[in-house]
């Protein structure tokens, strides 16, 4: 039967609605027994809906209910009691005050790489720590990770999992499409692989804004989850170590066989990639780059998710003067934004122009591709910082960052031709 909110819940008075999905509610309502806010998630059974979609609910609440007091960890939401009365069934859960991960997917929202590293080592504490106790969650993605008001990390939702120690049967059909494991696509027996492989493509997602996947329909996700490769992070987001890079593929195999065979492994080369990134020091903020970017001339036509983008997208550098950062007749296909500094432009070893700050050099490879060469010599009279995109990266990006990127690149085309017109005729 459809529930109607009253004062309370049981025994738990009920204080707003906190969420709302196709299969529950939930609420902040308090416990006067134990002196605490807690979280009433309420199941909505329907006897005249779909009868295997009710079967789905029973089977997510009775999923939930058994891991009532069995699931004591810092990392993962406390569930703390399941009742079913008359007129409606619900779970008692612990309260983080917060928001989901889903708050962090946008490439505008991403959080910074120290913080996300320590999150995604917590969850895979709090998952091994599950696994241990014969529970695999099935579910893993941005949504069913929280992330409190304190900071602290939570993994919620175990309406999907199951328990490997009981000799039941796995519910098939359950679990977020573009997160789910090829295995789990192909309703095959589970073990924690499934969950290294969700957490991967939930890495993924938070590092670069991107899902591995994408695709128009549920049958070409499947297929290209089933069959593609994923682009590399990198390919989206080139300041990113190495290492991280390796750690995510690994963990987003196809074949179980060649993910980390176990949390610790997982979590091992995690924490050498955490301190890697912990030693080399933060540099300049995110939010520095996108103020410094955003009062230059080039940037005019970017909107803030498409800064955003470029900012991940780019590496920020600094080179040291007397360099040759672009030599003639090379293929590398980087293209520079000149933040500070200037730069000297060489053609057959004479200086024929100087490009100051807000100016860019290097982009015309990214037009003519991999076939085209180096036309001039760039070099630093002085030290200068610089966003470096590749070309591959950019072709990669969103069709709006491609576009701004587009508009900006016809801007300085046309005022280096009325340049050359003037200097004409000045002849």
């Amino acid at each position: 039967m459809k529930f109607q909110l009253q004062e309370h819940i049981g025994k738990y008075p009920v204080i707003r609605e906190i969420g709302a999905g196709a299969t529950s509610r939930v609420y902040l309502a308090s416990d006067p027994f134990a002196d605490r806010e807690v979280a009433v998630k309420v199941f909505l059974f329907d006897e005249k809906a779909e009868p295997h979609t009710e079967r789905m609910k029973h089977k997510a609440f009775l999923a939930e209910a058994s891991l009532a007091g069995k699931l004591n960890h810092p990392h993962i939401v406390e569930i703390y009691d399941a009742v079913v009365e008359p007129d409606c069934s619900y779970l008692v859960m612990e309260y983080v005050a917060g928001t989901t991960l889903e708050a962090h997917e946008d490439v505008s929202r991403l959080l910074p790489l120290n913080k996300l590293m320590e999150i995604c080592f917590k969850c895979i504490r709090a998952l091994e720590y599950a696994h241990q106790h014969g529970v695999i969650h099935r579910d893993i993605k941005p949504g069913n990770l929280l992330l409190s008001k304190d900071g602290e990390t939570k993994v919620g939702d175990f309406g999907a999992a199951f328990l490997s120690r009981h000799e039941t049967t796995q519910v098939t059909g359950i679990g977020s499409p573009a997160y789910m494991s090829p295995e789990q696509i192909r309703m095959e027996e589970l073990d924690q692989r499934t969950d290294i492989y969700s957490l991967g493509v939930t890495m993924y997602r938070l590092l670069t804004g991107r899902l591995p996947f994408e695709a128009p329909t549920q049958a070409a996700l499947t297929h290209a989850i089933l069959n593609a490769q994923p682009p590399h992070l990198a390919t989206l987001r080139p300041d990113l170590p190495p290492l991280l890079d390796k750690i995510v593929m690994t963990a987003m195999q196809r074949d179980p066989a060649k993910r980390y065979a176990t949390w610790l492994d997982f979590g091992k080369e995690l924490s050498q990639a955490f301190m890697a990134v912990h030693v080399a020091g933060a540099g300049v903020s995110d939010s520095e780059k996108f103020n410094k970017l955003r009062d230059m001339p080039f940037f005019q036509d970017f909107g803030d998710v498409a800064l955003w983008e470029a900012i991940r997208i780019g590496t920020w550098r600094t080179i040291g003067k007397d360099t040759v950062v672009i030599r003639e007749g090379d293929a590398e296909d980087s293209f520079y934004i000149l933040l500070d500094g200037k730069v000297d432009v060489v053609l057959k070893q004479k200086s024929i122009n100087t490009i100051q700050p807000g100016g860019c050099f290097g982009e015309i490879l990214y037009f003519t591709g991999a076939a085209g060469r180096r036309t001039t010599t760039i070099r630093t009279p002085g030290p200068i910082t610089v966003l470096e995109i590749k070309a591959d990266t950019l072709r990669a990006a969103t069709d709006g960052c491609q576009v701004a990127f587009n508009k900006a690149f016809m801007r300085v085309l046309i005022d280096r031709l009325t340049q050359a017109n003037v200097k004409l005729a000045e002849r």
